[in-house]
């Protein structure tokens, strides 16, 4: 019976750490790595102006069916 009971709690401390490591990845790391994705997306999808180039970044619009969306935005010069 010791041992059942043993592996129970043993059972519960990983559920309860599964739990808080899910918890600590959906509430501060998703956030911040669906931004840079959405970010790193919107670069590569963007036009940007070659000519505004400063300390590696360029001035970049976004375009969809040809009209403006958006405010100009800064990507990384990447070549």
């Amino acid at each position: 019976m010791k041992e059942a009971t043993g592996e129970l709690n043993m059972t519960l401390v990983v559920v309860i750490a599964v739990g808080i490591l899910s918890v600590f990845f959906f509430a501060i790391l998703w956030p911040s790595l669906k931004n840079t994705f959405i970010a790193t997306n919107k670069c590569s999808d963007a036009v940007c102006d070659k000519r505004s180039l400063n300390d590696g970044y360029v001035t970049c619009k976004y375009y969809k069916n040809g009209k403006q969306e958006g405010a100009e935005f800064k990507c990384p010069w990447k070549g």
